[in-house]
């Protein structure tokens, strides 16, 4: 057989060798963040790129961003994200990979505070709850927990999807992809009204709806409808939270990942070219001063809101502009000492019943919520503490407290550490939703609070990053927004 023409040979090798440069894995790529979205990225990317990619994690601060403790009595609490739902799926796979353990439940009642009683209180015995609701309330609890299943059963597609490879340009094209223009649409109209349409009461969005968002984003009930449902889901399903504190899920992940993690802030990115792909140098600033460093690819898991960041981008074309919105300050005060709880209507304090108070909102109240917290150690011995008993109480509130607010919660106290700290986006600031990708191989993560804000959420979007990346590095189109992909998936079973 006569040996086809070199000719004809040229143009196939070249295909080829070309196919075969694409599926080189990028030769470094850097994070900026060690929060749980850094954290989380790097792993995943590891996961699909493989252990040859040099991960390079840029923190100025601890580990761990958001999710930190303090110590009292040399025990250690949470002072931020404390815990996490049960369907969070990805935050459950990372404990196992690890080997961390849930922390031991202790149980405990909550309830409801107007500033001159409570509206609600929790007992021990389930029904007589129920009852108390319906008597309250009517069925208003039931088309809330109705509404919120139907969102977070729509919502667990996102598992299956990212199981099957898929990931997702926009986060609108996320939502379309999980519930509809209907998921859309919830980012843009609040929780107050979409439960009203399903029949809750006026009554029970404001004593209970408000309270809850309160606690949870320290915000009304003008919050838009998907962040309030993730955080109604959290306060009504069962909660769990890492022995030892759930930062540890951020410094395990960061080691297992062998990501070589540089103690310096990043003030910028600049576009460069290399071959006919995009190179990116990463500024920053260390102890020793200027530096900067080349990247085939960059994910950003900072906020890039200007309340947040001074961050610059060069080079590009067209320019990436600022991110509109703000975000929402919240002050965690722990505080060891012995309740007031004179204050709540409770003259014997051996007589008080609660370890987490929840607000309404009321003008006059200067706090959103309070709890007796326990360490992020339990032993097998270990009980909460009575109510006339000395105890650390964590309370949220918008301002650090002053000493006649503290006087109003407290009896006495030993000692108060305080947190400030930009927690969650401010939902009434802008409508719009950030984008995922800045540039070919150049990725925004923390864009996904915007959705709804969680340590599961952002899980979720650290994953679709890397999913993304991974599929435009490749070229593989057909598994970045997919129409009708539950048909896919299922197809694909």
């Amino acid at each position: 057989m006569a040996s086809p023409p070199a000719a004809l040979l040229l143009p196939g090798l070249a295909a080829l060798l070309a196919a075969s440069a694409a599926r080189d894995p990028p030769g470094s790529i850097a994070v900026v963040g060690a929060g749980l979205g850094g954290s989380a990225v790097a792993y995943f990317l590891q996961q699909h790129f493989g252990p040859q990619v040099q991960l390079d994690v840029f923190e100025p601060a601890a580990v761990g961003g958001r999710l930190g403790t303090v110590t009292v009595n040399k025990q250690q609490y949470e002072s931020r994200a404390a815990s996490i739902h049960a369907l969070s799926l990805h935050m459950q796979d990372f404990v196992k990979t690890l080997g961390l353990k849930h922390r031991r439940e202790v149980a405990g009642k909550s309830a409801i505070f107007s500033g001159e009683h409570f509206v609600l209180e929790e007992t021990d015995w389930y029904l007589l709850n129920l009852f108390r609701l319906w008597w309250h309330y009517g069925i208003s609890f039931l088309r809330l927990q109705m509404w919120v299943e139907e969102v977070m059963e729509k919502f667990m597609r996102i598992y299956k999807y990212q199981a099957h490879g898929y990931a997702f340009s926009t986060l609108e094209e996320m939502l379309r992809s999980l519930g509809g223009d209907a998921f859309v649409n919830m980012t843009q109209r609040s929780v107050a009204e979409s439960l009203l349409e399903v029949g809750v009461t006026q009554r029970f969005v404001d004593d209970v709806i408000a309270a809850v968002l309160r606690s949870s984003y320290g915000q009304s009930v003008l919050v838009p409808a998907f962040a309030g449902a993730m955080s109604l889901a959290g306060a009504q399903g069962s909660t769990w939270a890492v022995e030892g504190g759930n930062k540890l899920v951020c410094s395990g992940l960061l080691k297992l990942t062998k990501a070589n993690i540089i103690p310096a802030r990043v003030t910028g990115v600049s576009l460069h070219s290399s071959e006919g792909r995009a190179l990116y140098q990463v500024h920053y600033e260390d102890s020793e001063g200027q530096g900067s460093a080349f990247y085939d690819m960059v994910v950003v898991t900072t906020p890039l809101h200007p309340s947040r960041s001074n961050f610059t981008f060069e080079n590009f074309e067209p320019p990436i502009t600022d991110f509109p919105g703000a975000f929402q300050p919240y002050v965690t005060s722990v505080v060891h000492g012995y309740l007031n709880s004179s204050y709540f209507g409770f003259p014997d304090p051996k007589l008080f019943p609660f370890s987490s108070i929840l607000t309404t909102d009321t003008p006059d109240l200067f706090f959103n919520a309070m709890d007796n917290v326990c360490p992020v150690n339990i032993s097998a011995a270990f009980r909460r503490k009575q109510p006339q008993e000395a105890a650390v109480w964590r309370v949220l509130s918008h301002q650090p407290l002053d000493k006649q607010q503290l006087k109003t919660l407290f009896r006495s106290y030993y000692s108060v550490q305080v947190t400030e700290w930009p927690a969650y986006p401010r939902y009434d600031a802008t409508k719009s939703l950030p984008p995922i990708v800045l540039h070919e191989n150049l990725f925004y993560l923390s864009g996904v609070e915007w959705v709804a804000s969680s340590m599961e959420m952002i899980a979720v979007a650290a994953k679709n990053v890397a999913l993304l990346a991974y599929n435009r590095w490749h070229q593989d189109l057909e598994k970045i927004d997919q129409k009708d992909l539950m048909h896919k998936v299922k197809t694909e079973l």
